[in-house]
């Protein structure tokens, strides 16, 4: 039987707090404001997320997967704890 996999921040946001973790210093180079560090940390989400799903993702998921980082980084400038 094929699971089957679905966009959900239920299922994205561990994916997406791994890709924080894993770099920090870009997340560090974001709040800075720095050129590219955005474009880097959405290319790892979704490379991220298309890895565990197994498949490529559509348009709406890319959009999702890109929105739900942006707001994981918004937590960290603001110093939320990323629990909503």
């Amino acid at each position: 039987m094929a699971v089957v996999f679905s966009a959900t921040n239920e299922v994205i946001d561990p994916i997406l707090a791994d890709v924080v973790r894993a770099n920090q210093n870009k997340v560090v180079s974001w709040l800075q404001g720095e050129s590219g560090a955005w474009g880097f940390l959405a290319g790892q989400a979704i490379v991220n997320v298309r890895e565990s799903a197994g498949r490529d993702l559509e348009s709406k998921e890319r959009r999702l997967i890109w929105s739900r980082m942006w707001w994981w980084l918004e937590q960290i400038s603001a110093g939320g704890n990323a629990k909503s």
